[in-house]
């Protein structure tokens, strides 16, 4: 560091320590606006979190392996081969997206209808393998009545509440499932209701139904290796990316030829998706109104300490200071309160988030029914999520608006007329 650098830095801290009530309201707003700015990223990354996490084990998953026309038919003929399934399972057990994997679910999926002595309703049928379902969904969670299905299960159901109520079935209750098979013939299959679940989400409850997959391949005639989607669980939604890239790798002959779709959790869920994007605007407006008012405060504090020091900004320049050096002394001042302030307000966020809401903040007492949003049910305690990269984003904003905010008086400082600044009379 060179004799003038240092100079113009002393000169900064010397004035930021005389100013005492000035440093103190704009350390103030600072460190304040620091603190709601982690503390509002925090809890929007773990609401996401949890958003994602209840969609993506409800259903989708975070990946999905599937042929380009199911996601829009649902149709039976729309499966996957054997060889489309064979060559994906090989893709999932590489290095760099096995480590990533928590389970791979295969499921065949169909709409059909299903019927009892006292009615019929379209249900949405899926064939899983139970002991890899158990360990994706929330759905085993969610028992109102029986249990989930075991792999020792043969012509067994799932249902769902709704579907239940309107069909008047109890637990060991016969229930027929008609939908078409791969010959385009009408089968049915007659199945005992085992379980009975309940979710909150009404498109779920009235019209899901899980049998084993077996049952399903041999009901529908699809080979025991043939399933409509390869759903993939994964250890964190930040690894979405990098697997779904890696999978596209691994399976790009096979993509070339248009037999398989690797799909994110964006694409299977786009109203999850739209809802985040839209939570995460609403943050950045909120956070961006609150730092104008801030930086305001700051341009405002700043400007009116360079008016009242004019006599002294004319005499560092009378003594040799060059307007470009009399600007950087404000500039300096500026860039110090924003690093130090940057700093402990991002610190006293991140310790009262940890401190006070570590373990989650509980929002049932704000209402007593089941919090449901963009087709997800919702858990009313949520985690904020505490990420390094959140943190340094946060500080190079606040940091970026401290500087900012002190452009104008710096400027304001370098174009002082000495000859009218020694007149001036504090």
């Amino acid at each position: 560091m060179n004799r003038h650098a240092s100079i113009l830095i002393r000169l900064s801290l010397r004035n930021i320590q005389r100013h005492a009530r000035r440093t103190i309201l704009t350390s103030t707003a600072m460190v304040i606006g620091g603190a709601l700015l982690i503390f509002s990223l925090t809890l929007g990354d773990g609401t996401h979190e949890q958003w994602i996490d209840s969609a993506v084990r409800m259903g989708s998953g975070h990946v999905l392996i599937q042929t380009p026309r199911f996601q829009a038919s649902r149709k039976i003929e729309d499966r996957l081969s054997s060889r489309s399934r064979m060559l994906a399972e090989i893709a999932l057990a590489k290095d760099g997206i096995t480590e990533h994997v928590v389970t791979i679910s295969p499921r065949l999926a169909i709409s059909g209808l299903a019927s009892s002595p006292t009615g019929a309703r379209p249900v949405q049928i899926m064939g899983i393998v139970a002991d890899a379902e158990s360990e994706f969904t929330v759905l085993n969670d969610k028992v109102v009545e029986g249990r989930y299905l075991i792999p020792a299960d043969g012509r067994a159901a799932y249902v769902a509440a709704g579907l239940a109520e309107s069909l008047d079935l109890q637990i060991d209750s016969r229930l027929v499932l008609t939908a078409q098979d791969t010959d385009g013939e009408i089968a049915s299959l007659l199945v005992r209701v085992l379980g009975i679940f309940r979710t909150g989400i009404p498109e779920i409850d009235y019209s899901l139904v899980h049998i084993p997959l077996s049952t399903a391949g041999q009901w529908l005639s699809t080979s025991s290796e043939e399933v409509s989607t390869i759903a993939i669980l994964l250890d964190s939604v930040n690894s979405v990316q990098s697997v779904t890239s890696a999978l596209q790798h691994e399976l790009k002959d096979i993509l070339a030829e248009g037999t398989i779709k690797v799909m994110s959790w964006r694409d299977a869920n786009p109203e999850v998706d739209a809802a985040v994007k839209i939570d995460n605007f609403g943050n950045y407006m909120f956070q961006s109104i609150l730092f104008t008012i801030i930086a305001l405060s700051i341009v405002n504090t700043v400007l009116m300490s360079v008016l009242q020091r004019y006599r002294e900004f004319g005499v560092l320049q009378a003594l040799g200071l060059t307007p470009l050096q009399t600007g950087s002394v404000v500039l300096i001042e500026g860039l110090i309160l924003s690093i130090v302030n940057s700093v402990s307000g991002i610190a006293l966020g991140l310790f009262v988030t940890w401190y006070f809401w570590g373990d989650g903040m509980d929002l049932s007492a704000l209402s007593s029914e089941e919090w449901s949003f963009a087709g997800i049910v919702m858990d009313p305690l949520i985690v904020p999520s505490f990420r390094l990269v959140r943190v340094i984003q946060s500080l190079v904003f606040i940091m970026s608006v401290g500087v900012l905010a002190s452009v104008y008086p710096a400027i304001r400082a370098s174009t002082i007329d000495v000859a009218e600044a020694m007149k001036f009379e504090r």
